[in-house]
C-alpha cells in the first residue's frame, strides 16, 4: 500500500477517500491515481469485487451480457480477458474483477477489512474526517461513495430470528464456504431476481424447498450459450462499436428501442414481440417498445403478451394465480431472467406459499409462522429479501455535512441529488450509483459507473487545474433536477406501481423513483453540458 501522509493528530492524510472497491470504486482509484493524487479505497470485504464478492449465492450469475459488462477506457484490458458464456456466473465475474485490479495494480491503494463508520465534513479544515470501524481515522479533501446502488440488504425483518435452530442466510452475505443443501428442508423468502436464481439452482439439491411469494414476477427465459473461440473473437472485434454505442443507448445495453407501437399492425407488433422473446435476454424490457412505460393499454398487451408465455409453461391454474402479476404492468418493476425457473415448480419436493395476504409474522425456532398460526418446519431459511436501494448504503453511515446535517436524516424526509453526484450542504462528497441518477437502477451497469466515475475524476481535474479547493451544488441546481428527474419519472408508469424502484419495500423511505429514466445517453449529455458550462451552480472556493 503506498504511503499516506499523516497528519499531527495521526489521521492518515489523502487527496481522496473512497469508499468501496466494487466497479466504481476500481476505475475511480485508477483515474484519480494517474492524475498524481493521493487517493486510497477503503473496502469492508476482504477482497476486491463489491457486489461480486457479496453475492455468491447459488446461481448467481450476470443478466447483462458479459462483453458488455466491461470496462471500456482500454482496449487492452477489453481483450485481455475472454468470458465462457453470454451471462458468466459469480465465480468467472469475480475472476474478473481480480484480472482488472491485478491488471491495474490497485491492490497498493486499497484498505481490505476496512467498513467505514463516519464521514463528518470539517467547515474549518474544508475537508472530510472519515473513520473506520476498527478507529482509524481518515482525512481527505474529497470524499467519493462507491457503496453499490443494491448493497445495503435488509436481513432483519421478522421477529424471532436469532431464535431459529437452522441457519439463516439472506442472499447478498452467503457464506464463502460450501453450505450443505443435499436433503434439508429450505425455505426461501422473495421472488426477485435473486430470489429466482437460487430457486431455480437448488430445488433439485435439496429435500424439500417451500418458496414464500409475496409479489408474483414476470420473468423472461435466459438463453445462455457457452462462448468458443470464434465467439470470443467476434465480440472482441466489436470494441470500437460497443465503446462508441454503449454510452448513448437508453439503457447502456447494446440494443435499443427500434420501433414505434402506432407504425406496427397487430401482427406485426405480436411478430416482433415474438423474435424480441426468443433472443433470451433483458431485450424485449429493454429495447422493444417503448410505449410500455408511458401508454397503459400497450403496457397491458406486452404484459398479456409475457402472461401468456408463462401460463403455457406453468400449466396449473392455481400456480398461474400465484406467480404471475396481475396489478401491474411488464417492465414497471425489475425484470428477471431465469433458466427452467417456473418448471420447478412441478417438483414433487417443491411448494409455493402464498404470504400476500397470510404473511409471515415471526420466525420460531422450528421454521416459519405465518398470520393464520401455520408454521413451516425448515432447517435453513434463505432470505431474498432485497435491499434498501440507491440511498441505504450511505444513511448506514453516519454522514454528516456542513451545520450538522446528516444524510440520514435529509434523505429521511426527502430523498435529492444533483445529478446523482451531489448533494446541497455536503461540500467535496461525490456519489456513484446514488438515487436520481440512471446508475441506481435502470442501466447496464458498467456503462453508467463509467460515466459517473469519469465526470468525478474530469470535475476534480478541473478543480485542481483552476486552484478551487471546494465544490457544493447549489440548492437552486440541485431543486432543478430533482424537479426535472420527477417531472420525467412520474410521466412513465414506473411511478405508479409499488416496488424498491420507488423505495416501498423499507417502511417510511421517502417515496421518489430512485432511478433517473430520462435514458442513460440522455443523462450522460446533461452531465457533460455541467462540465462545458464550468459547472454552473455548483458553488467553488479557492
Amino acid at each position: 500500500m503506498n504511503e499516506a501522509v499523516r497528519n499531527i493528530d495521526g489521521a492518515t492524510k489523502l487527496d481522496a477517500a473512497i469508499i468501496g472497491a466494487g466497479v466504481a470504486g476500481l476505475y475511480q482509484i485508477y483515474q484519480l491515481r494517474n492524475m498524481g493524487m493521493k487517493v486510497r479505497a477503503f473496502e469492508a470485504a476482504s477482497d476486491v469485487g463489491g457486489t461480486w464478492y457479496w453475492n455468491r449465492y447459488p446461481g448467481a450469475r450476470f443478466d447483462s451480457e458479459a462483453y458488455i459488462y466491461q470496462y471500456l477506457f482500454s482496449e487492452d484490458l477489453y481483450k485481455g480477458w475472454s468470458w465462457s458464456e453470454r451471462f458468466p456466473g459469480q465465480p468467472e465475474i469475480e475472476r474478473w474483477m481480480h484480472y482488472v485490479t491485478d491488471s491495474l495494480d490497485l491492490r497498493k491503494d486499497i484498505q481490505f477489512d476496512a467498513r467505514i463508520v463516519s464521514a463528518h465534513y470539517n467547515e474549518d479544515t474544508r475537508r472530510w474526517i472519515i473513520r473506520t470501524e476498527d478507529g482509524e481515522t481518515i482525512d481527505a479533501q474529497f470524499l467519493i461513495t462507491c457503496c453499490g446502488m443494491l448493497s445495503a440488504p435488509l436481513s432483519e425483518l421478522f421477529p424471532g430470528q436469532s431464535s431459529f435452530k437452522g441457519r439463516i442466510f439472506h442472499t447478498a452475505r452467503w457464506p464463502h464456504e460450501p453450505i450443505e443443501l443435499e436433503g434439508k428442508k429450505v425455505g426461501v423468502i422473495g421472488i426477485g431476481a435473486t430470489g429466482i436464481q437460487v430457486i431455480q439452482t437448488i430445488a433439485s439439491k435439496v429435500g424439500e424447498l417451500t418458496v414464500f411469494v409475496r409479489t408474483p414476477q414476470y420473468v423472461l427465459p435466459m438463453k445462455n450459450p457457452k462462448f468458443g473461440e470464434a465467439d470470443v473473437k467476434a465480440y472482441k472485434e466489436r470494441f470500437d462499436e460497443l465503446k462508441n454505442t454503449l454510452p448513448h443507448t437508453f439503457t447502456g445495453f447494446e440494443y435499443d428501442f427500434m420501433y414505434k407501437w402506432a407504425d406496427l399492425t397487430p401482427a406485426r407488433r405480436r411478430d416482433v414481440m415474438e423474435e424480441i422473446y426468443q433472443n433470451g435476454s433483458l431485450k424485449l424490457w429493454l429495447a422493444s417498445f417503448a410505449e410500455m412505460f408511458f401508454d397503459p393499454e400497450v403496457s397491458e398487451e406486452i404484459s398479456e403478451f409475457v402472461r401468456d408465455k408463462m401460463r403455457a409453461r406453468l400449466k396449473d391454474p392455481k400456480l398461474c394465480d400465484l406467480l404471475i402479476p396481475k396489478d401491474y404492468g411488464f417492465g414497471t418493476h425489475r425484470v428477471p431472467l431465469e433458466t427452467n425457473y417456473l418448471e420447478v415448480y412441478h417438483r414433487p419436493n417443491v411448494k409455493a406459499v402464498s404470504v400476500k395476504d397470510n404473511p409471515i409474522v415471526e420466525i420460531v425456532p422450528e421454521g416459519l409462522k405465518l398470520a393464520d398460526g401455520t408454521v413451516h418446519e425448515l432447517d435453513m431459511i434463505v432470505m431474498a429479501t432485497g435491499f434498501d436501494a440507491g440511498s441505504g448504503a450511505l444513511t448506514r453511515i453516519d454522514i454528516r455535512g456542513r451545520g450538522g446535517h446528516t444524510l440520514k436524516e435529509d434523505w429521511g424526509k426527502d430523498i435529492r441529488t444533483a445529478y446523482g453526484m451531489q448533494v446541497h450542504g455536503y461540500p467535496n462528497l461525490f456519489m456513484t450509483g446514488a438515487p436520481l441518477a440512471p446508475s441506481a437502477a435502470l442501466c447496464n451497469m458498467t456503462t453508467c459507473l463509467q460515466q459517473q466515475t469519469e465526470w468525478i475524476a474530469d470535475c476534480i481535474r478541473y478543480m485542481r487545474d483552476k486552484g478551487v479547493a471546494v465544490i457544493e451544488p447549489t440548492a437552486e441546481v440541485e431543486e432543478r433536477w430533482v424537479r426535472h428527474h420527477d417531472e420525467t419519472a412520474n410521466a412513465n408508469l414506473i411511478s405508479k406501481t409499488n416496488s424498491w424502484y420507488v423505495g416501498s419495500n423499507v417502511p417510511g423511505k421517502p417515496r421518489r423513483v430512485l432511478s433517473y429514466t430520462g435514458g442513460v445517453g440522455t443523462y450522460r449529455q446533461k452531465c457533460n453540458e455541467v462540465a462545458e458550462s464550468g459547472y454552473e451552480g455548483f458553488a467553488m472556493t479557492a
